[in-house]
């Protein structure tokens, strides 16, 4: 089999392996992984001016696919897609001799800690970062070389990093590390990807400062005995407890670690020779400096600068979850233990050395057996139950900003067993949804809660605590959702005319609403056409100067 088919076998496999519950009908449903039957074009959604633009341009691309595919098909064509572009990446880019060397980089990159808790947390914006670092990386390469059409390559992985913003940082970091200096049109290109959620920014009213006590309640965590810092080299430690594998608590994690790091060391050597002069040291240096913020918040010392940059910096609050910055060093440790088997294999007979390769392509499969089927069963799709749909016919009927009742941004309902959901309203309704923005987190036994951004959320909290009505003239409807829990005040709904009044869902008209005059967010509008121009421009580029040059 050539080593090409090999790696794309192998990202069938572990698609198959991880996803294979999700067969099932209905939608996964777990922290911020929220997908709806059909996700309205919103100008909440697409260029939010009450909070920070966090799924920025994320919501948007999801709005424009359900022009074409239903969310239930959606959900499952990202994150197949994530996964297999993650192992078949990772394969293409690591510099081998050898076929196999490809198969273990393909399962290692695809099947990490890092990985598996992202998952879990539901933030597969994140994931296709994570997918498309090694494409970037290798196109970068491959610009380096002078070859035809390898800028263009660049900015389209770039494009499908940036779809958040953390994503872009990365996606500009990594193209800078690998940039010529005489050619500044491919970073200033990926740089203007991140157009859409700066200027979304820019264009808000809302501060773009954080709590100091956030950069505490995310900060990365020690997973075993071997502390936050070995979690980190080992590609884990999350600040999610919910989000960690069962199998990352092992004993035996923090010894499989430190060996993983001493093999890595020995493939460093084999990576810098096989890949362009510097090439090597460019992905270490950005992997170091990944490490680092990763570590960051975590450290006394340095927790207390992340305290005062994110009350000080705007922006500064996008590294409190430190973490996620893994994503480089996540792709150089696992490029350069695939390396350190094939250097292994070599001194062996074929027959072992195989087996040699063998064994490290199925290692992150025994060392973190729980990712399988579906992260042992953690991603199960559910169904939403029949009032979701008869309430968002309502709203699309009459638009107008939605109060979701009770006042929590993240829910648990009986039909979704597991952990806590980001409140679909926000997607699954066709308007506005004013939602309680402030986050609780679990440290130990007690509860921290960190502060909204939403002045409106605050208002309407602030008027429901204090037994008034939770609607005012700015607010055409107020839903209850009654399966979610939580006591909503008979007050809340003073002079509310019930529209929908079902087992899961209740839904209220506010005759007191008054339509303000419409929204257009020009500046952040400004900031979608110049990136979709450049990827337009790259797209042509890669391909329809292709099919004029035949």
């Amino acid at each position: 089999m050539p080593p090409r088919w090999s790696i794309y076998g192998c990202a069938a496999l572990v698609v198959t392996a991880v996803l294979a519950p999700l067969a099932r009908a209905g939608y996964v449903l777990r922290y911020d992984m929220v997908f709806v039957p059909r996700q309205s074009l919103t100008w909440d959604l697409v260029a939010p001016s009450g909070v920070l633009p966090r799924a920025v341009p994320q919501d948007a691309l999801v709005g424009l696919s359900a022009l074409i595919v239903p969310g239930w098909l959606a959900q499952r064509l990202v994150l197949a897609g994530l996964l297999a572009a993650a192992a078949i990446g990772a394969g293409r880019l690591v510099p081998a001799r050898r076929g196999l060397t490809r198969v273990v980089a393909a399962i290692g990159y695809a099947w990490t800690p890092f990985l598996a808790e992202r998952l879990l947390i539901g933030q597969w914006g994140l994931l296709l970062c994570y997918a498309a670092l090694p494409w970037l990386v290798r196109a970068a390469l491959d610009a380096g070389r002078g070859r035809a059409g390898a800028g263009a390559r660049v900015v389209l992985a770039a494009a499908c990093a940036s779809i958040t913003p953390t994503g872009g940082i990365i996606a500009l970091a990594t193209t800078l590390a690998f940039a010529r200096r005489r050619a500044p049109v491919v970073p200033l290109a990926v740089a203007a990807l991140n157009a859409p959620w700066l200027l979304v920014a820019a264009g808000s009213a809302t501060p773009a400062t954080s709590s100091p006590d956030a950069v505490a309640s995310f900060a990365a965590r020690a997973e075993n005995w071997g502390g936050v810092l070995v979690a980190l080299a080992g590609t884990g430690g999350i600040w999610n407890a919910g989000a960690v594998p069962a199998s990352r608590t092992g004993p035996l994690v923090p010894l499989i670690t430190l060996g993983l790091l001493v093999a890595a060391g020995f493939g460093f050597g084999r990576l810098r020779r096989r890949w362009p002069d510097g090439a090597a040291t460019r992905l270490a240096r950005l992997a170091a400096g990944g490490l680092l913020l990763a570590a960051w918040g975590a450290l006394p010392g340095p927790a207390g600068l992340l305290r005062w940059a994110v009350v000080a910096v705007p922006g500064a609050g996008l590294f409190r979850d430190g973490q996620k910055f893994l994503i480089p060093y996540a792709l150089g440790l696992i490029l350069c233990l695939a390396l350190a088997a094939e250097r292994i294999a070599e001194r062996l007979p074929a027959a072992p050395g195989r087996l040699v390769l063998a064994g490290f392509a199925l290692l992150p499969v025994v060392a973190l057996p729980d990712l399988a089927w579906g992260a042992g069963g953690k991603l199960r799709p559910v169904s939403y139950p029949a009032d979701w749909a008869s309430v968002a016919g309502v709203v699309r009927a009459e638009p107008g900003p939605v109060v979701s009742l009770p006042m929590s941004a993240y829910r648990s309902y009986s039909w979704n067993p597991g952990p806590v959901v980001y409140d679909p309203a926000s997607r699954y309704l066709p308007a506005e949804v004013i939602a309680d923005d402030r986050l609780r987190i679990a440290l130990g036994a007690a509860t921290r809660t960190i502060r909204g951004e939403s002045e409106t959320a605050a208002a309407v909290r602030a008027r429901v605590e204090a037994g008034g009505p939770a609607a005012d003239e700015r607010v055409r409807w107020v839903l209850v959702q009654r399966d979610a829990g939580g006591p909503v005040p008979v007050a809340a709904l003073a002079g509310l005319v019930p529209v929908h009044l079902g087992p899961a869902l209740e839904l209220y008209r506010n005759p007191g609403y008054r339509a303000p005059a419409g929204r257009v967010p020009l500046l952040g509008l400004a900031g979608y056409l110049l990136a979709g121009s450049v990827v337009a421009i790259a797209g042509w580029r890669r391909f329809g100067s292709r099919r004029e040059n035949r």
